[in-house]
Formats: C-alpha cells, sequence, structure tokens
C-alpha cells in the first residue's frame, strides 16, 4: 500500500507541475486571468496533497488500515477539487458547460479536509 500511495503523489505532482507549466504559458492568451487564477489554485492545492502522499507513504506510526482511508479521501478529493477546478476554469474553451460539474469542487474540498482530519486524529491517537 505504501508504494501505491507514494506513486500516487509522484504522478500528483508530475501532473502539478505539468498543469502548472500550461497554465502559465499555455492558456494565458485563452484565457482571462481571473481564470487562470482558479486554475493555479487547483495546480497548487493538487501539489500540497501530492506532497502530503509521499509523507503519508512513509509514516510508520498510521496503520494500513488507517493509511488506506487517508489515501481514498486524498485521492479523490484531489480529483473531485482540483480537476473540477481546471474544467471550470477553461469553461470557455469548450462546447460543454463545466458549470453543471460545479458541486463536484466542494464535495473535493471536504474529502479532503476530512482526510487531514483523519491523518491528524489516527496520528495522535496512536503517539
Amino acid at each position: 500500500m505504501n508504494r501505491t500511495i507514494f506513486l500516487t503523489g509522484v504522478v500528483f505532482g508530475v501532473l502539478a507541475i505539468i498543469l502548472g507549466a500550461f497554465g502559465a504559458h499555455g492558456l494565458e492568451k485563452l484565457i482571462d486571468a481571473e481564470a487562470i487564477q482558479t486554475f493555479e489554485t487547483g495546480v497548487t492545492y493538487q501539489m500540497y496533497h501530492a506532497l502530503l502522499l509521499l509523507v503519508l507513504a512513509n509514516t510508520k506510526s498510521i496503520s494500513q488500515k488507517n493509511k488506506k482511508w487517508v489515501y481514498r479521501c486524498l485521492t479523490i478529493g484531489v480529483l473531485l477539487f482540483s480537476f473540477s477546478i481546471y474544467l471550470l476554469a477553461t469553461n470557455t474553451l469548450t462546447g460543454f458547460d463545466f458549470k453543471a460539474i460545479a458541486f463536484l469542487t466542494p464535495i473535493g474540498g471536504l474529502l479532503l479536509i476530512g482526510a487531514w482530519l483523519l491523518l491528524g486524529v489516527r496520528y495522535v491517537r496512536t503517539s
């Protein structure tokens, strides 16, 4: 499980760098400054949680069962939060109205908050 958690963190980190560069250089003439800032918010949160996954994979004081729950919340949270933000920020570039999926962003955010809380509670209980 630690290997899966670590590799997911690596993939999210690499994607954050690629998407960040794309947002800064590829989208600057296609979407407005507010949309770019929104896009960058998704990249920032994705990178924070990629780093958290790397830490989680190497944390010895939390059981594998609890790591799985934190991992699931983080992974689903990043996918829902950051990726819905990417789609919403680039909404003007497609014919599909991504505002219909805007409800996914706060659900993803709640999963990320839940993952942090679960991690903290499980760490305190085992220390």
